[in-house]
């Protein structure tokens, strides 16, 4: 049991050491020790206390409040230093205390917590009835704040209930729109139903016609199917009638022949000599030279793979290029390609182009040397040897779509020759009265 020290054992000191001081008191109380701690040593302060000495008043009570309500509770010494300190700053309070009469209007956790530092006569009491005044002053405070709440909540329950009654009013007003909008797209749908049906009435009855259109449509290739059969067979009656016809006149025209020649060379010599009379120059045009091409010396051809080879008599070329007017159009690297494919390609052009030139120096006859121009990157340097026309294909067109070209524009009966291995070359100019022969027949005349 601790004394105070204007109190005895039996005034109830031990009693309220012994319960928690109340909240309001208590603040009271660390605020006195700390006022009153910045006028002690370090040497009269309790050990654990020391190490706030240096702390600012409001950080000593916010970070030792506990320990120094604890040290002022069990240390009395400093208790008494504590008193001492705060009698000097509020005599007026502790004189009130010492002689048993506080001042009515001073705050009751005020002299409480002096009470509870000083320990005057019946401090017990005066801090029991400030606990008991605080607590009433909070609950009528909670009391206060309470019907503030009550008050409050009862206002926004009525805005509530008015934004309730606003909202109602709207959704109705919502709800009205929608069941009208409902209606509206229910005769819509009703509507569009009915307009579905006569669609699908209208589909069933264009299938009904298109099938019967379909019936008659089979019927009549059927029957333009045995129309034509039977207008074939009589094509073919027909086609064997004037076979018929031609060999009876053929047997019967060998007269009619020998006269035609017999005219046909008198005119011939009448020719010859009205072009000696008149004195007529040679051809200086001829039609190959009318064929759209790229002129050598502007771009550079690529290289043309191997084309198959061929093997034949030369002296068929030789018969061929005795022939009057006869023109000989060589694809050229189709022949280089097959005789030297080794050399490099203006080599190759140069040799063909040297040997094309002696040929055509003994035997007199035209000589077109074609070579495959499409996409070429740079001009060639090429100077075309004396009797021999070189043409280029222009970009997009190949080498042997010219040789053909070249071959049309010559006039039916004309003798032409092409030099080629390629097969599809061949079969093309041979269908337009051509000649074709080997590149390999070439080589060989030339060698």
């Amino acid at each position: 049991m601790v004394e105070s020290a204007g109190g005895g054992p039996g005034d109830g000191a031990a009693e309220m050491l012994d319960r928690p001081l109340p909240d309001g008191v208590r603040r009271r109380v660390v605020t006195i020790v700390s006022d009153g701690f910045g006028g002690l040593t370090v040497g009269e302060l309790p050990v654990q206390l020391r190490q706030y000495a240096r702390f600012a008043p409001n950080r000593r009570a916010k970070f030792a409040g506990n320990a120094m309500a604890a040290a002022l509770e069990t240390d009395p010494l400093f208790r008494q230093r504590i008193a001492e300190k705060f009698r000097e700053v509020q005599p007026e309070l502790s004189g009130a205390l010492d002689s048993g009469s506080p001042a009515p209007a001073a705050d009751p956790l005020d002299v409480a917590a002096a009470a509870y530092v000083l320990r005057p006569v019946g401090w017990v009491k005066l801090v029991t009835a400030a606990g008991e005044e605080a607590q009433r002053a909070d609950a009528e405070r909670a009391d206060e704040e309470s019907r503030a709440e009550l008050e409050r909540l009862r206002e926004e329950l009525d805005r509530a209930r008015e934004q309730t009654r606003t909202d109602t009013e709207r959704l109705r007003a919502e709800l009205d729109a929608a069941k009208k909008e409902t209606e509206s797209l229910h005769r819509k749908l009703r509507s569009a139903l009915s307009d579905v049906k006569r669609g699908e009435a209208a589909l069933r009855k264009v299938q009904a016609e298109f099938e019967t259109a379909r019936a008659e449509g089979h019927a009549q290739v059927s029957a333009a199917e045995s129309e034509a059969r039977r207008l074939k067979a009589r094509l073919g009656e027909a086609e064997a009638a004037l076979e018929a016809t031609r060999r009876a006149a053929r047997e019967g025209r060998s007269v009619e022949d020998m006269r035609v020649r017999l005219l046909l060379d008198t005119v011939l010599d009448a020719a010859q000599g009205l072009r000696r009379e008149l004195a007529l120059p040679p051809v200086s045009v001829r039609p190959a030279e009318t064929v759209d091409a790229v002129e050598p010396g502007r771009m550079t051809p690529k290289d043309i793979a191997a084309r198959a080879l061929s093997e034949h008599d030369p002296a068929i070329l030789d018969q061929l290029l005795a022939l009057p007017q006869a023109h000989l159009v060589v694809d050229g690297y189709n022949v280089t390609k097959t005789g030297y494919p080794q050399m490099p390609l203006e080599k190759q052009r140069l040799r063909l182009l040297g040997q094309l030139s002696q040929l055509a120096a003994q035997t007199g006859a035209e000589v077109t040397c074609v070579f495959d121009g499409a996409e070429l990157a740079a001009p060639v340097l090429l100077a075309p040897p004396r009797g021999v026309r070189v043409l280029f294909s222009k970009p997009g067109v190949t080498a042997d779509e010219l040789i053909r070209q070249l071959v049309r524009a010559e006039p039916s009966g004309r003798p032409v020759i092409v030099a080629s291995t390629d097969r599809e070359v061949a079969d093309g100019v041979a269908k337009v009265g051509a000649r074709p022969v080997a590149s390999a027949v070439l080589l060989k005349r030339l060698s």
